[in-house]
């Protein structure tokens, strides 16, 4: 259950889970009133501005405490893997997971990544850029894919870390379909990293793709 972190006042966390529950009717953070807010939080309004200043200062409370959860969890699952494989398997499960239990997370993520409020946009890019410095640093330190150097890990973490943003949405309304859209982002995980080593092993090889060789 997201907002169970005990450092954090109750009040903030009611306040986050209540526009989680708001948001899952179609609705953006952005467009939530501060008043409908505390209104759903069992708060009184003027307890919203003890903790935020505004909506853009609550939204990056939120995407902070969220990202902040999930980001801490794949790390623990990187660093416990035996293999590249295993951890490939028990990240993707683990947030795949994540989002069918908080659908709500993927739904503000993917809305505000292209929502009107640009505190929020570059919040959630920012987020995201973290999240795939975290894996490139996890996949390197622990040479899970010992033949690709960090900037390409790092290239494929970001279009790794995106990918799964988008296809969690998939995932939480697919029902019956979970599994196999767990196998397949493992197998697209996969073969970016063996595109970047058949790079490696064979010079040349983006010429002779786009036929320039």
């Amino acid at each position: 259950m997201i907002g169970t972190t005990a450092s954090v006042p109750e009040g903030k966390m009611k306040l986050l889970q209540a526009s989680l529950r708001l948001v899952t009717s179609s609705r953006s953070l952005s467009s939530l009133g501060i008043r409908e807010l505390a209104r759903e939080a069992g708060l009184n309004p003027n307890t919203f501005y003890r903790h935020f200043s505004d909506l853009d200062d609550f939204g990056l409370f939120v995407f902070a405490c969220i990202a902040d959860e999930v980001k801490r969890q794949v790390r623990l699952l990187r660093k416990a893997a035996s293999s590249s494989d295993q951890a490939a398997h028990d990240s993707v499960h683990f947030v795949y997971e994540y989002f069918r239990a908080n659908p709500a997370v993927v739904m503000v993520a993917v809305r505000e990544l292209h929502g009107p409020s640009s505190v929020l946009r570059r919040a959630i890019s920012e987020q995201l850029e973290q999240a795939a410095i975290e894996m490139a640093d996890d996949v390197t330190e622990r040479a899970l894919v010992p033949d690709v150097d960090r900037t390409t890990v790092l290239d494929i973490a970001r279009t790794v870390v995106r990918y799964m943003l988008f296809r969690g949405m998939d995932y939480i309304e697919s029902e019956g379909q979970q599994r196999a859209i767990q196998q397949e982002t493992e197998r697209f995980l996969r073969r970016q990293f063996m595109g970047a080593l058949a790079e490696k092993m064979l010079p040349g090889l983006d010429a002779r793709l786009s036929g320039k060789a």
